[in-house]
């Protein structure tokens, strides 16, 4: 016979998006996942919610992980710890409570991977209806932030109309979106990056989130060069650019967020991880969990966090040559070595 909470911890996993629309406020759909700044709902994009997958076992729906702390668990941990609850038995009393009246209908009752299958496909498709970045505003967008680095890269693309709503309540528009391949080890798209482009200016749209990804974005990112040994992993696309300034010949990874960045999959053959973390409190614990990840297997990992907000804030504070000297100090070599 089930027990009570395994069959109340299933029928909020049923209903994770109207649980976290109503626990977590503050936060907001990306992709397959809710994501906002921590279990006590302040704004954010550091903990994040599984909205699809089984609801039961690896990958079920509802399990949360928040970056910056390490701190994850199942539906009945988020409400213990939103509501402050100090017993497991006041837990299933609020999630009785919530469900004896669920804020929308609950979705249907199957293991959530045709869903992401859906969303996969839908990515790729996307994918494949855009074009090369070379000339397009993508590309002028990227020059704009001094991003010098080479970007006939294979994970860049440009889409001159993609459909974007601001709200479920809103109609969707058109805006141009810089677009980016998230891959897994193999090399398959997995889901893609969209950064929403202001039709008028060299800049990012005037949206509330001109950042979204779709797909299944957890464990991959968007790859610029082919890991073997050794390999730099960074939150955003622009820091890793401005990375790749500095250092062109070095694999690179954007894993998109501080949250994805954490969790990011080891490749088989990865000896040495250089950890880019953004300087704040989000970022840089991402950056501490994934070192210790890393150590678990095995691998040597060192973290190197930007001076302002974030590398492509250093890169467009400064010059490339400086950049290009700090990352060289860090890496204990000759600023000419990073061309080799």
């Amino acid at each position: 016979m089930e027990s009570p909470a395994r069959s109340l911890s299933r029928g909020l996993a049923e209903h994770v998006e109207a649980v976290c629309k109503y626990y977590l406020s503050n936060g907001s759909r990306s992709g397959n996942y809710w994501i906002v700044g921590d279990v006590n709902n302040h704004a954010g994009r550091s903990l994040y919610v599984r909205l699809k997958g089984p609801l039961y076992g690896k990958g079920a729906r509802g399990k949360w992980t928040d970056g910056s702390t390490g701190e994850h668990g199942d539906l009945l941990d988020l409400i213990a710890a939103r509501e402050g609850l100090g017993s497991f038995k006041d837990t299933l009393d609020e999630a009785r409570r919530f469900l004896r009246a669920p804020r929308m209908p609950p979705p249907e009752l199957h293991d959530g991977r045709s869903s992401e299958r859906g969303t996969v496909a839908l990515a790729r498709k996307i994918w494949a209806a855009s074009r090369p970045i070379a000339g397009t505003p993508a590309e002028a967008y990227l020059r704009a932030r001094k991003i010098s680095a080479d970007l006939d890269a294979a994970c860049l693309r440009y889409h001159p109309a993609l459909f974007y709503r601001e709200r479920a309540d809103l109609p969707s528009r058109r805006l141009p979106a810089l677009v980016a391949a998230v891959t897994n080890h193999s090399g398959e798209v997995t889901g893609v990056h969209r950064t929403f482009l202001n039709p008028t200016r060299k800049d990012k749209a005037r949206v509330s989130s001109p950042r979204r990804s779709l797909g299944a974005i957890l464990g991959n990112g968007v790859r610029f060069g082919k890991i073997k040994d050794v390999v730099l992993v960074g939150e955003g696309i622009e820091t890793v650019l401005s990375l790749k300034c500095a250092l062109p010949s070095l694999p690179m990874v954007a894993a998109l967020s501080a949250g994805h960045l954490a969790a990011w999959e080891f490749a088989p053959s990865l000896r040495r991880l250089i950890i880019a973390c953004d300087n704040d409190d989000a970022g840089q614990s991402a950056a501490r969990r994934l070192r210790e990840r890393a150590g678990a297997v095995d691998v040597d990992a060192r973290m190197i966090s930007s001076l302002r907000t974030d590398f492509n804030s250093d890169l467009r504070a400064t010059s490339p040559y400086a950049l290009r000297s700090r990352v060289a100090a860090f890496l204990g070599c000759d600023r000419s070595d990073l061309d080799k």
